[in-house]
């Protein structure tokens, strides 16, 4: 599940936002104001931010600016105007996208899960439930503790990760992984993943909460 954090002075359009959302599976936490938003981001990890322009004190190019000194969460600024210069001034200040209200409500979930999709496509450290797959450095740990696993099976728990929720097929996870030209054979998968499983668990890591068989189809991570 994806945590959004929504930012709006006012409470309206903060339950609106979470009526769209939260049906859609996404978990809403609300900010009445920029200071409060900063103040949530400096102590929780939040997957998005829809950002309003138009607030008193610290409005929302202001709020951005703030957030980018020290995260680069994805931020999608939500506002009225609707001028080229305001949608420039925001990308410019660190913004990945701009929606002008009145917005269509899938054209709003349309830009929320394209942006997310690149954002997740870019991260080169994913953490989850204690659990820090790391692609910089090669590294799977689990509450500071290492876990040692194989490039293959390295990989293939970090398309796991990538993208959570989403089925692969055993000839899916072959072909990210080895090319279309790949002889791999599907029971291989098989293998990977049963080492996986069991090194996770013997870790300590939940795995089987987590990473799930799906019968006649082949695997996923329900996050």
């Amino acid at each position: 599940m994806y945590t959004v954090l929504l930012v709006d002075d006012e409470k309206r359009m903060l339950e609106l936002l979470d009526l769209y959302l939260s049906p859609k599976g996404y978990h809403c936490v609300k900010c009445e104001s920029g200071l409060a938003a900063i103040q949530y981001l400096e102590n929780h990890k939040v997957d998005l931010v829809l950002l309003d322009i138009m607030m008193p004190e610290m409005d929302g190019w202001g709020t951005c600016r703030r957030i980018r000194e020290f995260s680069d969460v994805p931020i999608i600024m939500v506002t009225a105007r609707d001028q080229t210069l305001d949608i420039v001034k925001g990308l410019n200040i660190g913004a990945d996208d701009y929606i002008t209200k009145p917005f269509d409500e899938a054209e709003l979930l349309a830009r929320i899960e394209a942006v997310l999709r690149r954002s997740v496509g870019k991260r080169s450290k994913i953490e989850f439930q204690g659990l820090v797959w790391d692609e910089d450095e090669h590294k799977v740990h689990y509450q500071n503790e290492p876990i040692f696993l194989t490039p293959k099976e390295f990989a293939i728990l970090g398309l796991f990760l990538k993208h959570p929720n989403r089925v692969f097929s055993r000839e899916q996870i072959i072909v990210s992984l080895w090319g279309y030209n790949a002889n791999t054979e599907e029971r291989t998968i098989d293998s990977h993943v049963k080492n996986i499983r069991e090194k996770l668990r013997q870790a300590g890591f939940p795995v089987d909460q987590f990473l799930q068989t799906v019968w006649g189809v082949g695997y996923k991570w329900e996050a």
